[in-house]
Formats: C-alpha cells, sequence, structure tokens
C-alpha cells in the first residue's frame, strides 16, 4: 500500500520543513562566522577571532543574527528542495523505466536531488540575500557602505532597504550563482549521503532499517561532500549578494576575476573551517529530522 502522489508531496513538504528547523539551530553559528570571513577576509584570519570578536562586539545575538530569514530560508529550501526531490526521482524512474517497487540506486538518487535544486535555488536565492546582509551588517556600516546600524538591523529593515534602493529584482542578486552552486552541490550532497547508506547497511537488511547513529553519519557527511565541491562558488555568491548592497555590480566571472585579481585564490576558501564544522552536525541533524518525520508521518497515514 502506498501513499498518493499529493498526500506523499505534503509529508515531502513536511518533512524537509523538520529537517530545516534542526538544520538551522544547531549550526547557525558557524554560518555566521562563515558570511562574515567569505566577504571581510582581511579582518577575520581565523574562525576562532572572528566568533571571539563578534560575540565581543555583538553578544550571542551577533552570533545568531539572521536566524530569522536563515530559519525562513532553511524551512522554504527544504520544503521546496524535498517536494522536488520526490517529483524528480518520479521523472528519474520514468527515464530509467524503473517500476516504483524498485529503490532508485545511489547514482539515480543523486540525479534526483541535482534536479530538485534547481527549484529550490529560486527560493533560496532572496532569503539568503536578506540573511547575507544581515549577518554582515556591522563591517558594511562601519566601512561606511551601509545606512543600517546593527541596532536597526532586522529582516524587515533590510528587505524595506533593498526594495526601496534596488526593487524586487534586488533579491535576486546571486541568481544564477546560486544555482551553479546548488545544482552540481545537491547531486554530491545526497550522493554522500545515500553512498554511506549503502556502505553502513548490514547484509541482508534495507536502508530503512537504519538507526539514528548511521543517518546522522550519512546526512553529515552528504554535507560535508557538499561544500568540500561548492565552497569556493558560495564565497563568490556572497560577495555579489553583500556588495551589491552598496553598489559593486558584477555576476559570478566578473566578481570571481575581481577577487582573484585583488586578493587571490586562497581568499575564497576564507571560512572554510567553520563551514566544514558545521556541515556535519546540521546536516546529519537535517537528515535525522527528515527520515524520522517522513517515516512517522507516513506509517500514521497507513495505519488502517
Amino acid at each position: 500500500m502506498q501513499l498518493s502522489p499529493a498526500v506523499e508531496a505534503i509529508v515531502d513538504i513536511m518533512s524537509g520543513t523538520a529537517g530545516g528547523v534542526a538544520c538551522v539551530y544547531s549550526g547557525q553559528p558557524f554560518d555566521t562566522v562563515k558570511v562574515k570571513m567569505q566577504t571581510f577576509p582581511s579582518l577575520y584570519r581565523t574562525f576562532l577571532k572572528c566568533m571571539a570578536q563578534t560575540f565581543k562586539k555583538e553578544g550571542i545575538q551577533g552570533l545568531y543574527r539572521g536566524s530569522m530569514p536563515a530559519l525562513m530560508a532553511n524551512i522554504s529550501e527544504n520544503a521546496m528542495l524535498f517536494l522536488s526531490y520526490g517529483l524528480c526521482q518520479r521523472l528519474v524512474r520514468l527515464a530509467c523505466q524503473t517500476n516504483n517497487d524498485t529503490r532508485l540506486n545511489d547514482m539515480q538518487m543523486a540525479y534526483s536531488g541535482s534536479l530538485a535544486a534547481w527549484f529550490s535555488s529560486i527560493v533560496i536565492c532572496p532569503l539568503e540575500l536578506i540573511k547575507c546582509r544581515m549577518q554582515a551588517t556591522r563591517e558594511m556600516h562601519a566601512a561606511g557602505k551601509s545606512a543600517i546600524k546593527v541596532s536597526d538591523c532586522t529582516a524587515s529593515a533590510v528587505m524595506r532597504a533593498v526594495l526601496q534602493m534596488e526593487g524586487v529584482r534586488g533579491f535576486f542578486h546571486g541568481m544564477t550563482t546560486t544555482w551553479i552552486r546548488d545544482i552540481p552541490g545537491y547531486f554530491f550532497f545526497f550522493w554522500g549521503n545515500e553512498f554511506t547508506k549503502s556502505l553502513l547497511t548490514p547484509a541482508g537488511k534495507t536502508k530503512d532499517d537504519l538507526g539514528p547513529l548511521s543517518l546522522v553519519l550519512s546526512g553529515g557527511l552528504g554535507g560535508v561532500a557538499l561544500w568540500v565541491v561548492v565552497y569556493p562558488i558560495d564565497s563568490v555568491k556572497s560577495r555579489i549578494q553583500v556588495m551589491s548592497m552598496a553598489g559593486e555590480r558584477g555576476g559570478l566571472l566578473v566578481t570571481l576575476a575581481r577577487v582573484l585579481r585583488r586578493e587571490g585564490l586562497r581568499v575564497l576558501y576564507a571560512g572554510f573551517t567553520p563551514t566544514i564544522i558545521r556541515a556535519f552536525p546540521a546536516n546529519g541533524a537535517l537528515f535525522l529530522a527528515y527520515e524520522y518525520t517522513k517515516d512517522g508521518m507516513t506509517r500514521m497515514l497507513l495505519r488502517p
């Protein structure tokens, strides 16, 4: 007995939402440090120094600045991602002529995730722009590039500033770069998760029999695989979204060339350490919440 496509889509949305909440609250301080180091590498040479200075000058709320748009972004992204992931698995089944009773292999799951990322990127781009600008507010204001003070920095204040200065299109600075980051990134994200689950599945068992520790390990390694592959592109995306508030324009290639010319290749990996530290627990929590929510809802809905 299976759920109908419409009900399965709702389950995917709810499961992705639960995963998004778990991901944010387990890794937000490291994400804040990552964005600051990507945008202002000359100010912060190490992630410990960045974290310490942020805490000293802004308190614990400084490390969680941007949590609300981050929460909105992760809920929206993961709800859309896992909804699209389920739908894209159906497309991959059709393309590969695989029946519904046969589990897709690791590569097919990875292709499904990569295709799903095209849709989720449309949702995540404007929300990440708000988050990144909030996280870089103190540094941009100190440099005279933003009129918003730290004390006045809220998601609504950033949104009003974008609408007044740049219009609706302003929310989509970095859209192409987000696609270039996420489409290959989520291939490795889902492949890393599925491949690790395959390795951890005992003989005679299925992936559905894996316990919470295995799910956290698989999800964590999937997250690490994503960031190892796409981190330089994410650095460029952060620059585009933050610096565009000061009138600096340019897409991926223009911004990349500008960064390489002025600061060198190494700066593209500024903030890499906190990102990898964050990736494991945050994405482990994401997949644990997703799998348990989906399994629980499916069992409840199929109960006679």
